[in-house]
């Protein structure tokens, strides 16, 4: 196993990467001051794990209840809310209680905010399975459900006491998942990291493989590079935003698509290439540079190209960004490969342009 941390002062916390930690009754018995323990998972997590990680509370002395919401973005909703609250309530969980997030980013963000909300606040520990959650989502606090109108607009920053990233777990994580999950992997080489781009570039077959070592390296260096930036900038008021690469185009895909229609790395990679073909627009990025974005996102298996949406569609969808400011959206742009930036000087133009010019 190895850890790394959160630098957030007293609310510091670890991040536990290894292979076998669900079971670690060590991992949790920190958190478990009240003696009770809400596991949040899935209808498809829950069946693989669910039991594992209760053994491991009951093991660290707590009473444990399970609660599972469905799968997919659709459960990131006030109904999801609502069926963990049912099951908080009727076990009488006091705010001592600490809820296990269980599952990937979905999980972790409906179960992060429960617990943010729940009796004004309770602890929570990240147990993310799948490759996107470990490298990104579990890792910073955010938590969310999500609009008709836009993704994660509901929600709250309330960061975890513990992140147990068991790469175990990636084992049983169908195709299309892994490669979605790449594709948070692939944003934090370009918008941070050139020397991760060039280790990604020559073992992309590898992490598509399952090499374990490759994982680990992957998810390791993700988890520092975010650790980083969070440790820096909590509520993203500045640097924090640069993880959001890709991620406007991308959330205005997800939500133009219909949600669960994408994947969210897979509106990520898409939302990637529109802002690489921005950023060479602006006289930023080097069209080589924009060529090998491209190539390494083809070459994880993930689409370079949007849905068939009218460019002024998204630009529409846009506009609800979260990092909008006086009513302007802003973009998260490239000035070289490792080097991110975030404008609010964008013509609508360019904008436009580099939407039909990524669906070349």
């Amino acid at each position: 196993m190895e850890s790394l941390r959160v630098a957030l002062g007293e609310r510091a916390y670890p991040i536990h990467i290894g292979r076998d930690l669900l079971a670690r009754a060590d991992l949790y018995r920190p958190y478990l001051t009240g003696g009770s323990a809400a596991i949040v998972t899935n209808q498809t997590v829950g069946p693989l794990y669910a039991e594992r990680v209760k053994a491991a509370l009951e093991e660290a002395g707590a009473r444990v209840i399970t609660v599972a919401v469905k799968d997919g973005e659709e459960a990131k909703s006030w109904q999801s809310l609502n069926r963990i609250f049912d099951a908080l309530l009727e076990a009488r969980c006091g705010r001592d209680t600490l809820i296990v997030a269980l599952g990937g980013g979905v999980v972790g963000d409906v179960a992060g905010f429960a617990a943010a909300i729940y009796q004004r606040g309770v602890d929570f520990v990240q147990v993310p399975t799948t490759l996107l959650a470990q490298v990104d989502s579990s890792v910073g606090g955010k938590t969310a459900i999500n609009h008709p109108l836009g993704k994660n607009m509901i929600g709250a920053f309330h960061q975890p006491r513990a992140v147990i990233a068991d790469l175990g777990t990636l084992d049983t994580l169908p195709e299309r998942e892994l490669r979605a999950g790449l594709a948070e992997v692939i944003k934090h080489g370009f918008a941070l990291d050139a020397g991760f781009t060039e280790w990604l570039e020559t073992n992309i077959d590898l992490l598509l493989k399952r090499d374990a070592a490759a994982l680990t390296h992957a998810v390791k260096r993700s988890c520092e590079l975010k650790a980083a930036i969070v440790g820096a900038d909590e509520r993203e008021a500045g640097a924090r935003a640069l993880l959001n690469f890709g991620h406007t185009f991308g959330h205005a895909i997800e939500a133009g698509a219909g949600y669960g229609t994408w994947l969210h790395g897979e509106a990520v990679a898409a939302g990637m290439v529109m802002a690489a073909e921005l950023s060479a627009l602006m006289g930023d990025l080097k069209k080589t540079e924009v060529t090998r974005l491209r190539e390494l996102i083809r070459r994880g298996g993930l689409p370079t190209k949007g849905p068939a949406l009218a460019p002024e569609r998204l630009m529409e969808l846009m506009t609800l960004d979260k990092k909008a400011a006086k009513g302007r959206t802003r973009f998260v742009l490239l000035e070289s490969i490792g080097r991110a930036a975030l404008r609010g000087d964008v013509d609508e133009r360019l904008v436009r342009q580099a939407i039909v010019a990524a669906a070349q």
